[in-house]
């Protein structure tokens, strides 16, 4: 087990972005879910600028068939950056820059076959290696100050072992989720003896929902390679989770912010609202034209 006074800097961050975006047809039949907009950016944007706000130094994108405009995204555009130039837009530029990826700061590997979230972890595992990690979901976006990851990484630094983001949801809604066992509780911290990918309705442990948010011990890997299929005939992270749990402790975090789940329609407008409204450029325009339609 880590050793919690001393516990491994997580350095690395597991992006699984293989999906199809089923929820979000047909938008996402030629572009990625991940890069679908929220206001003026796609959802990747805000995922990435999480991770590395909780320091995060390597990002590893665990993608699949057609995911190529990924990539793309993070690197440079020479044509379009020469005419902002030359046009003189300048914040436009040094907001698109501000995004590149820094050298040797992301790497891209395949998903062969869609197998499942756990099986997307396990993708990365020559990557990761032998160091502690985070897994975000790309389709999850925590409105949060400081960001979600970082609140979990704040707990981490001083507890060590696996750290889980979580987030209440209503009792008839935790057959939806994956829902923690929980053990004891001091502030947003939960002590886990447990935790169940999509409990049938009635029999949910709690009503703590597992919300994209990851820090995970690479022994989890060993795990995954021999997981059988769970929920859905997917290799489901949770069911790892929970072996893993028999040698390690796990910590559950109710980290504070909005979560907006963009892999889903009416959560993928939600996001561009409330979004738009906070911002202080578009705030004013946003409220009134949402305002006219009401």
């Amino acid at each position: 087990m880590t050793d919690a006074k001393s516990p491994r800097r997580v350095r690395k961050a597991v992006l699984p972005v293989a999906g199809l975006g089923t929820r979000v047809l047909p938008g996402t039949k030629t572009t990625p879910k991940e890069l679908l907009n929220v206001v003026d950016r796609p959802i990747l944007s805000y995922i990435v600028e999480e991770a590395r706000e909780a320091g995060i130094e390597h990002i590893v994108f665990v993608t699949g068939r057609a995911k190529q405009a990924i990539e793309d995204y993070f690197d440079h555009q020479i044509e379009l950056e020469a005419q902002l130039e030359a046009k003189g837009k300048t914040d436009i530029l040094e907001m698109m820059n501000g995004e590149l990826a820094r050298a040797g700061e992301m790497s891209f590997t395949r998903q062969m076959k869609p197998l499942g979230l756990g099986h997307a972890v396990w993708c990365a595992r020559d990557i990761i290696a032998d160091e502690p990690f985070a897994v975000i979901l790309p389709d999850v976006i925590v409105d949060a100050a400081p960001g979600a990851l970082k609140q979990l990484i704040q707990v981490y630094e001083e507890v060590g072992g696996n750290v889980i983001g979580v987030e209440a949801v209503p009792e008839d809604m935790t057959h939806k989720y994956g829902i923690v066992d929980p053990k004891e509780r001091t502030g947003n911290r939960i002590g886990m003896k447990g935790m169940v990918e999509k409990p049938a309705k009635g029999t949910a442990p709690s009503n703590l929902s597992i919300s994209g948010r990851y820090i995970l011990q690479p022994e989890i890997f060993h795990l995954l390679e021999t997981q059988e299929r769970g929920a859905g005939g997917e290799i489901q992270l949770t069911d790892a989770m929970a072996r893993l749990m028999k040698d390690q402790a796990f910590t559950a975090v109710e980290y504070e912010g909005v979560t907006h789940d963009c892999g889903d329609k009416i959560g993928l407008l939600r996001a561009n609202v409330a979004l738009a409204l906070k911002r202080e450029d578009l705030g004013a325009a946003a409220r009134e034209a949402i305002s006219a339609l009401l």
